[in-house]
Order: C-alpha cells, then sequence, then structure tokens
C-alpha cells in the first residue's frame, strides 16, 4: 500500500518540490540584503531551455523590472545552445516571468521604496520540468555593511578552527 504524501500548505505534494539548481547568483547576497524571496516561472525558448540544462547561465548582473502591470527580466546570460538548428536567440534578451497579477501589484508597492530592487537569486527546474526563477526583493548593502559581512565571516571561521584544534 503506498504511502500518503503530505500536502504543503497550497495544496501540493511536498515530494513533488525536489528541484535542480541550474544556475545561481553567490554575488547577490553580498551586495544586497535580500528581505523576501518569490518564486517566478519564466518564459523561455526551446534552444534556452536546452542551454539552462546542461548549467549555461548567468544572474551576476540581472534585475527585474516591472512595466505596465507586467514583470520583465534584464541583463541575465544563457549562453545559446550549441546543437540549434535555427537561429539561436539573444543571450541577453529581455525574457518575460510568470506571476499572477496580485503577486505583481504587491510587488509594485515595494519596489516603489528608495533602494529596493529584483534581483535574480537563482535558477532551477522543478520536479515536473517546469523552469523557475528566485527573485529577491533586496535592498543595496553599504561599504560598511560588506566589511561587517567579511569580518564576521573570517571569526566565523577562525572559531570553527579553533574548536576543530580542541576536539579530544
Amino acid at each position: 500500500m503506498p504511502k500518503p504524501t503530505k500536502k504543503s500548505p497550497q495544496g501540493r505534494d511536498s515530494q513533488a518540490s525536489t528541484s535542480k539548481v541550474v544556475g545561481s547568483n553567490k554575488k547577490a547576497t553580498f551586495d544586497f540584503f535580500i528581505e523576501d524571496t518569490i518564486e517566478t516561472g519564466i518564459m523561455l525558448l526551446g534552444p534556452e531551455v536546452k542551454s539552462l540544462r546542461d548549467g549555461k547561465a548567468n544572474l551576476r548582473d540581472g534585475y527585474a523590472k516591472i512595466v505596465k502591470e507586467e514583470l520583465f527580466l534584464y541583463n541575465v546570460h544563457i549562453s545559446p545552445y550549441t546543437f540549434t538548428t535555427n537561429s539561436p536567440p539573444d543571450p541577453l534578451r529581455v525574457r518575460k516571468l510568470l506571476l499572477h497579477k496580485r503577486e505583481i501589484k504587491k510587488l509594485i508597492g515595494k519596489v516603489k521604496e528608495k533602494g529596493v530592487a529584483l534581483i535574480p537569486l537563482k535558477i532551477y527546474f522543478k520536479a515536473n520540468g517546469k523552469a523557475k526563477l528566485a527573485l529577491g526583493l533586496a535592498r543595496g548593502k553599504k561599504l560598511y555593511d560588506k566589511r561587517d559581512a567579511i569580518k564576521g565571516r573570517e571569526n566565523d571561521r577562525e572559531m570553527n578552527r579553533l574548536n576543530k584544534g580542541n576536539r579530544y
């Protein structure tokens, strides 16, 4: 007899939440305070999906912008798929992000605050094969915030190194 699957609060199976991350923006957590994370769909062409499955995406300089109550992704480089038969799409083309209207309207109010931006954090495939983008509602860090982050990281490393020697 099969085990019943656990349901998440949205009513989806928890087993379907497994995902394969194909690209991430490691610099985003260093340059920004991430206040909130939103999962969005992304409109891609066939060769772009194949290229993503090969892990050829660069999110470093990317950002999202709301234009006429639609959400678009700019400056995300998805390398052209090498085995495409027709003309490959532009690697830096503007891509539409898929969200419900009410979610976009919530974002409009948050993004209008000074210093808040929408930054892509990671791009991944869900278990059902759909490409998703984790979008972060981010506030920029000042230089002294970055220095504090570096100092804290070095202190943690130092403590771990000292604790490692005192195990026995």
